[in-house]
């Protein structure tokens, strides 16, 4: 009985799997005797619309979004472009940046460069670096978390921050 039931159950598992790669012909891959999907999104009319790509900056040209852009490094002394928010950062580089500007306790603004990718292309394109966090104090590209990092070691963030107050809105 036992091995009835087993036998069943490996024919099982085989039908299922053949049934499941004839169905993901294009969406995966064996590699190394393991299955590896693509995490890509297809464009075709019947992928439901919750899982199509969206658009978070207002649509129009780039040009719009270069205006975004511009006027947050003008109006915010600390402007930070980064993966997630200070309060919840989703990446190393940018928890570590966020870590780094919060010991001068200025005000600090960012946004989310993973919620937009049109925006990512516009700050790459308008700072000509290609890596975030990105950091423009007073309307000046600053660099990335191991440039700020590098400075606060050195006092030169200290100087570069010393007339941006806390008590600015």
């Amino acid at each position: 009985m036992a091995a009835s039931l087993s036998t069943r159950l490996l024919k099982g598992i085989a039908n299922l799997q053949a049934v499941r790669s004839s169905r993901l012909t294009s969406a995966s891959v064996y590699q190394n005797g393991m299955m590896r999907f693509s995490s890509t999104v297809p464009s075709d009319s019947d992928t439901h619309d919750d899982f199509k790509p969206t658009q978070k900056a207002p649509s129009g040209s780039t040009d719009s979004l270069k205006d975004i852009v511009e006027n947050d490094v003008k109006d915010n002394p600390v402007m930070i472009y980064m993966k997630g928010v200070p309060e919840s950062p989703q990446c190393g580089f940018s928890s570590l940046a966020v870590r780094v500007l919060q010991q001068y306790n200025v005000p600090i603004s960012s946004r989310n460069i993973l919620e937009d990718q049109e925006l990512k292309n516009a700050v790459k394109s308008f700072s000509h670096w290609p890596t975030f966090p990105q950091i423009f104090i007073k309307g000046e590209f600053i660099g990335g978390s191991d440039i700020i990092l590098n400075m606060h070691k050195e006092g030169e963030l200290e100087q570069k921050l010393k007339d941006v107050s806390g008590n600015q809105d």
